[in-house]
């Protein structure tokens, strides 16, 4: 426990000013409009009115969430922060480590909601378009705030929750970009050690060769050492494999725990529910199948 625990109080007032998505905004706004515009006078394809309105009300309500939820996340990070006697000094080699810890749980977390259905019933809102442009950055799902508990050992190693509050912002921030159609490869010592828009590209796609890879948020070097990193080679077709076919804001947040709610309701059996709810979403038919041949064999 720290001999002098920070407050709540002492928190949001360190906070003042730092919002830093906050100013960030407008100009991402203004970046999807402008990409907008060009796709137009360029007539290519990378756009869809309605699934842009839908992208942007998605984010919009998602700000909301964050907002009300901010003081209960705050307390939690602060309860944790104080139970630890140590804590790393807010230098500038810290944001450094900072962003490279982040990063790493960050390709964890990414990785379990792509193998794990209940965690990807946070997440799919962020793939379900069918489009590949900036206005995709905005579509993150209004259940995707449960992950902050991935990142509670971060401040379990000492980082106080100031020096997270930027260091995260910054992750978040760069996904904006690599969410384009127009810039296609750069330099290779770029595209070996950083994310870029050809690297999401694969992992926004539903070519069998790029399903669930790629999940890095800023580096991809996590990708290359744990075997996860596929180049890009064809163009990606976009979207979930079951596409939805509607651009209704609610569905797209959550058609998938509608879903599973009524798998588990159906099963016969805990084994079954626990499956429809934690199997891979890319094994679920096959995990299905399984469960409905064993029913059939027990009439």
């Amino acid at each position: 426990m720290k001999e002098n625990p920070l407050t709540m109080d002492m928190l949001l007032d360190q906070l003042i000013g730092l919002d830093i998505i906050q100013y960030a905004a407008i100009p991402m706004i203004l970046l999807v409009i402008l990409e907008w515009i060009l796709t137009i006078v360029q007539k290519k394809d990378y756009y869809n009115s309605l699934d842009t309105i839908s992208a942007t009300f998605i984010g919009v309500v998602n700000v909301g969430i964050s907002a009300l939820l901010k003081i209960g996340i705050f307390a939690t990070m602060l309860f944790f922060y104080n139970v630890i006697p140590w804590s790393i000094p807010r230098e500038w080699w810290a944001y450094i480590l900072c962003i490279i810890t982040i990063d790493f749980f960050r390709y964890w977390s990414h990785r379990l909601t792509h193998v794990n259905r209940f965690w990807w019933a946070t997440h799919v809102t962020h793939h379900n378009s069918e489009k590949y442009n900036l206005s995709v950055a905005f579509r993150l799902g209004w259940t995707q705030h449960i992950k902050f508990i991935f990142f509670i050992p971060i401040i379990l190693m000492g980082f106080d929750p100031v020096l997270f509050f930027i260091c995260h912002q910054i992750e978040v921030l760069y996904q904006f970009w690599i969410h384009t159609e127009y810039i296609r490869k750069l330099p290779a010592p770029i595209e070996y050690i950083f994310v870029t828009p050809s690297h999401h590209r694969v992992h926004h796609s539903t070519n069998h060769q790029y399903i669930d890879k790629n999940f890095g948020s800023t580096l991809i070097i996590w990708d290359r050492i744990f075997g996860t990193f596929e180049a890009e080679e064809e163009q990606a077709v976009y979207g979930i494999t079951t596409p939805l076919n509607t651009y209704n804001p609610v569905t797209l947040n959550f058609h998938e725990w509608k879903d599973m709610l009524l798998d588990v309701i159906k099963s016969r059996s805990l084994k079954e529910a626990y499956a429809m709810m934690f199997t891979s979403p890319s094994k679920l038919e096959a995990v299905k199948n399984e469960f409905n041949t064993i029913k059939a064999k027990q009439k």
